[in-house]
């Protein structure tokens, strides 16, 4: 496939370039989904000439990707303009399946290391409460992780990721409109979360729920959904939080993928049930999470059981679900939620069942426990850091 676009109707001889000219140029052609440039990201495969045509080859992930035409036009313009050359001829092919792997490492290993500005505190912690699909009760188990955190006194940040599917709202018990202001620290004007007091704690909430009526459909496409959660991580006023939960929507699209880019310090908490389907299709969120450098930091079994007033339990939808994921993955299983009559009402009522009394309250304090406990993000093992505490160590011991 050739796109070819004229610079010039005077052609002379065959001018001479260097290849350092030509890569040095196509250093500044960026490619706006990956956020970085053809050369480094491997899509431009070099140069020849036709006569006098410069015909530069590039690769793409896809012989159909709808920014190609984007792509040569930048090609065209930054070669263009080099001395000597009348016409530029790019010419696209498309990349083998283990040329798209590096590829995407590369744009991932990237966007890790230089991550979107937002305005949530470095010492927050991240958790992103996913599901491989939808009906496991991520979003349940979202907002009662939240409202445990913040009845142990802390600010916790919930963002409903899940824009076309919202229900946060609706299981806090809260309403309202979000509103903007100017922020103090910066003079930017930022929007304000809804705020809920729960104990002595904070719960601080943004959500499409906010501002869509609940009974209107979201239409809108994945690069619109994923633009959404960037502008509620870049432009809301989170202020000083000890933890940000976000609940995202089932599977493994662009939303998933964008926040990995958007907040790489995130760790994946994966919501699953105990029947085999689930389980298999949960870790292919985890496998995304990985993929997008982000930490798995625990699972979640939810209806892992219903113990009926006789006290005999019925694991209505089998049994080891969440184990098998956790060890599959590498991970650990952060709690099991029974089925309560309580969860259910209480996401209807805006109560959630973490604050009441029963067996689900229980496990989800189990379930805030665990994630208190969690371990830092960073991994030390390796690194010069963990080097050095040895080195002290065994100095104080010959000390």
């Amino acid at each position: 496939m050739t796109e070819s676009i004229s610079k010039s109707e005077e052609y002379g001889s065959s001018p001479v370039v260097s290849e350092a000219a030509v890569t040095s140029a196509l250093r500044s052609v960026v490619d706006p989904e990956l956020g970085a440039d053809i050369v480094e990201l491997g899509m431009y495969r070099g140069f020849s000439f036709d006569s006098d045509v410069l015909v530069v080859e590039v690769a793409l992930t896809t012989a159909a990707c709808p920014l190609r035409s984007q792509i040569s036009r930048d090609v065209t313009e930054r070669l263009g303009g080099l001395p000597g050359i009348g016409r530029v001829q790019v010419k696209t092919t498309e990349m083998s399946p283990e040329e798209k792997r590096r590829l995407m490492n590369r744009a991932r290993a990237r966007a890790a290391a230089n991550p979107t500005h937002t305005h949530i505190p470095d010492r927050t912690r991240v958790l992103a409460i996913s599901s491989g699909k939808g009906g496991v009760g991520k979003s349940s188990v979202t907002v009662n992780l939240a409202a445990g955190l913040a009845a142990r006194g802390l600010t916790v940040g919930l963002l409903d990721a899940d824009i076309a599917g919202f229900s946060v709202p609706r299981m806090l018990g809260m309403q309202g409109e979000l509103a903007a202001r100017r922020s103090e620290s910066d003079g930017k004007i930022l929007i304000q979360p809804l705020t809920k007091a729960v104990g002595t704690g904070e719960l601080r909430v943004v959500s499409m729920g906010f501002l869509s009526p609940e009974d209107e459909s979201v239409m809108w496409r994945g690069l619109m959904l994923n633009r959404a959660v960037q502008h509620f991580l870049e432009e809301v006023d989170w202020g000083d939080l000890d933890y940000l939960l976000v609940d995202m929507p089932p599977g493994t699209g662009d939303i998933q993928m964008g926040l990995a880019r958007m907040l790489p310090r995130a760790e994946m908490v994966i919501v699953t049930t105990p029947a085999l389907a689930a389980q298999k299709v949960a870790a292919r969120a985890a496998d995304m999470a990985r993929k997008g450098y982000l930490r798995v930091a625990g699972v979640v079994e939810n209806m892992s059981g219903f113990v009926c007033s006789h006290g005999d339990l019925y694991e209505l939808f089998g049994s080891g679900g969440g184990e098998r994921l956790a060890a599959e993955i590498g991970s650990h299983l952060l709690a099991r939620i029974p089925i309560e009559p309580a969860v259910s009402a209480g996401g209807d009522s805006g109560k959630p069942a973490a604050l009441l009394a029963g067996t689900a309250s229980d496990a989800f304090e189990v379930l805030v426990e665990a994630v208190l406990a969690l371990e830092p993000v960073t991994e030390m093992s390796s690194c010069s850091a963990r080097i050095l505490d040895t080195v002290r160590n065994a100095l104080a011991a010959k000390a």
